[in-house]
């Protein structure tokens, strides 16, 4: 048995660099030129590592995103902040319009937002920020607070997400699954008519190289998706066996791997405030046999993405696919051959690359460099980590926190990075990169 290794030298100072430079006072911007706002699942990642500088901060980055939780229980990717341009980021506040365009499904009024979600990482981020201080957590009432919240958020996409009618939540855009332009979406996507291109100014470009982010292309139909849902009052009506509804409609196994491991969370979260803790690891369970069910498969030893629309599984493996590693309770066979699949040939870990691809090294659409079609991220290889340890993987999840820490560092905590040579890509300074670097780097330093 390998022992593990300490974290690089510098690597928590210059973690803590960077969060303090993206904190506004009350939230943390992932990146103050590229994402100037708010952002869902960025902030609770943050949070995560922002716990090891000061549990408060960190409890406050996630009462300031669930301040601006809708009526229905959605809690939308981006809270917008006033004092930004309106120019500095599109689609803006100005596009989204959830003041009146979500009014009906109970948009805050105090604060602009967007209409759409992200994966529910949320739960598992609140007990981990308790855990780094349950004696300031209890004096605060922070998860007597936050329960209630978490909970509707749970039963909104239990509820109003169940689009496939077989007990897994479904996405209706691209963004909501957090892996933007995957080539798993380029066949969902190819049914969405773009909008014209001179229609929308993109202002990613003005902060990151064309290369290294989604075409135009993908843009006009991602603005399409979010506009006609918009329109719609963001109201999540439309089954997939017909009647209105988004044009895409997608079962993504990430997506419903974080709910499950959220939801076991939120059962130690509601025991602990003296609330209902069965509820949750019911549902876990249902969930757990409806992923299986659902999104197995066990020629390719990975779970995939169901097309609604299109009808089946989609064909393309992507790190989504791996992502049910952080489910407890996962069959031990499926379990190992998530393993085996993350270590062989299509994502390489620990042969051809130190970090996990997010997407197929030998897919067809496999590009190191842009965004979410072949690059490693390091929230992705963060849960995986977290995974193989949960699946009795100590070793190779060492080795895993090992690379993901020295590439952090070597890479100036880029957004995410060339997956066979480390070169950072995207923004440098990256709020989640830091925050996942600095709790990884504590384990290590705790680690006997």
């Amino acid at each position: 048995m390998t022992s593990a290794r300490p974290a690089p030298p510098g690597l928590a100072d210059g973690a803590r660099r960077v969060l303090l430079a993206n904190w506004t006072g009350s939230s943390t911007v992932p990146s103050p030129g590229l994402y100037p706002h708010q952002w869902s699942w960025d902030s609770a990642f943050i949070a995560i590592g922002s716990r090891h500088i000061s549990p408060r901060r960190a409890q406050r980055e996630l009462e300031t995103l669930l301040a601006a939780q809708w009526g229905d229980g959605r809690i939308p990717h981006i809270v917008f902040n006033p004092a930004v341009p309106p120019t500095a980021y599109f689609p803006g506040p100005g596009f989204w319009r959830s003041t009146t365009a979500g009014a009906a499904a109970g948009a805050p009024r105090h604060v602009e937002t967007s209409g759409i979600v992200q994966p529910p990482v949320h739960a598992l981020a609140c007990l981990l920020v308790h855990r780094a201080d349950p004696r300031s957590s209890a004096r605060h009432g922070f998860l007597a607070r936050v329960h209630p919240q978490l909970a509707a958020w749970h039963r909104y996409l239990g509820r109003a997400r169940d689009l496939g009618g077989g007990g897994l939540v479904s996405v209706v855009h691209p963004w909501e699954p957090g892996m933007d332009n995957s080539p798993c979406w380029d066949a969902p996507l190819a049914r969405v008519e773009p909008v014209p291109p001179g229609t929308f100014h993109r202002a990613d470009l003005d902060h990151g190289a064309a290369s290294d982010r989604p075409t135009d292309l993908d843009y006009g139909r991602y603005v399409r998706l979010a506009a006609d849902y918009r329109d719609g009052g963001y109201a999540d009506g439309g089954r997939a066996d017909g009647g209105a509804g988004s044009a895409f409609l997608v079962e993504d196994p990430g997506v419903n791997a974080l709910l499950i491991a959220s939801e076991h969370a939120l059962a130690e979260i509601a025991a602990l405030v003296g609330a209902d803790a069965s509820v949750h690891r019911r549902w876990a369970a249902h969930l757990t046999a409806a992923l299986v069910d659902r999104l197995w498969d066990p020629a390719a030893g990975l779970f995939r993405c169901r097309d609604l629309r299109g009808g089946g599984l989609i064909p393309e493996l992507s790190a989504a696919g791996l992502l049910p590693l952080l489910v407890p309770g996962l069959p031990r066979e499926i379990a190992a051959a998530l393993v085996r699949t993350a270590c062989g040939p299509h994502f390489g870990l620990g042969h051809t690359v130190r970090l996990v691809p997010s997407y197929d090294l030998r897919g067809r659409a496999f590009d190191p460099a842009r965004y979410w079609r072949g690059p490693a991220w390091f929230n992705v290889n963060w849960l995986l980590e977290r995974g193989l340890r949960l699946h009795g993987e100590p070793e190779r999840a060492d080795a895993l926190r090992a690379a993901a820490l020295e590439t952090a560092v070597a890479s100036g905590f880029a957004e995410y990075v060339d997956p066979y040579t480390g070169e950072a890509r995207g923004t440098r300074d990256f709020g989640w990169t830091a925050a996942l670097a600095l709790d990884l780097a504590v384990a290590a330093d705790q680690a006997p």
